[in-house]
């Protein structure tokens, strides 16, 4: 307990407020749900890419895993980077709030944000004929891997943010999203890429959270080399942000 307020207490005031900015910001709804969205509705009804069975069935894993990218790692790196040079995190730093509380309540309102993607993302994707049939084991696995994945981009996300200047921030999210929307099986199978960038994609975050999405969610085979994966960027990730985190 620091100045008469419990952590918990500190974390969920921030949390709350974490949230309401990142509603009203129409720059983070777009690329948290325009983006993955649009992705899906285009790709499932134009079939421009070389797709096993049905667009749809093989996108809505992908696009789940885009849509907690983009909101755990861009628009959360972005926001925060031009925090810390508008001196909004300097002016938190004389609270009681400390830098882990800070990462937990950017994490918590982040996750209430991808409730309301994945939401959104499945009734989209039910309209345009996805039918799946994951069962109670794939239901958890696939709840599991998200919340992994979400603490897994969140953690990257402040790391860079909490270390780099706003325009630098910028500039490597952007560029750390467009590549592995290309390399990590999200819209283009990863057997479709050279082995060798199969193979660092594969320990990359975004790659195992589509791959056990669509195990999960498929019916199929859920590994536990991608959930291990995840599990460790979950644990480490925000882990090294709250350690390299700087308010200013």
């Amino acid at each position: 307990m620091t100045g008469g307020v419990p952590a918990r207490r500190r974390v969920a005031a921030q949390a709350g407020l974490e949230l309401r900015l990142l509603v009203r910001n129409g720059e983070n709804l777009l690329v948290t749900v325009g983006i993955p969205v649009g992705l899906l509705v285009f790709f499932s009804l134009v079939p421009v890419l070389p797709l096993p069975g049905r667009p749809v069935d093989f996108l809505v894993p992908g696009v789940l895993a885009l849509a907690v990218m983009s909101s755990g790692m861009v628009s959360l790196a972005i926001a925060t980077a031009f925090e810390r040079s508008y001196l909004v995190l300097k002016r938190l730093g004389a609270t009681p709030l400390r830098r882990r509380e800070l990462v937990a309540a950017k994490i918590a309102a982040v996750l209430a944000v991808q409730l309301a993607q994945t939401g959104l993302i499945v009734a989209v994707a039910f309209a345009l004929g996805w039918r799946p049939q994951p069962g109670v084991v794939g239901t958890a696995v696939a709840a599991g891997g998200l919340l992994l994945g979400s603490a897994g981009f969140c953690g990257v996300g402040l790391a860079l943010a909490g270390r780099l200047r706003a325009l630098a921030t910028l500039a490597l999210a952007n560029g750390l999203f467009v590549a592995l929307l290309l390399v990590s099986g999200i819209v283009v199978p990863l057997d479709a890429l050279p082995g060798w960038l199969a193979a660092v994609a594969g320990v990359l975050p975004a790659a195992p959270l589509a791959t056990l999405l669509r195990a999960a969610l498929g019916a199929g085979v859920v590994a536990a080399g991608p959930l291990a994966i995840l599990a460790g960027w979950a644990v480490a990730a925000p882990l090294v942000a709250a350690a390299v985190f700087r308010w200013e």
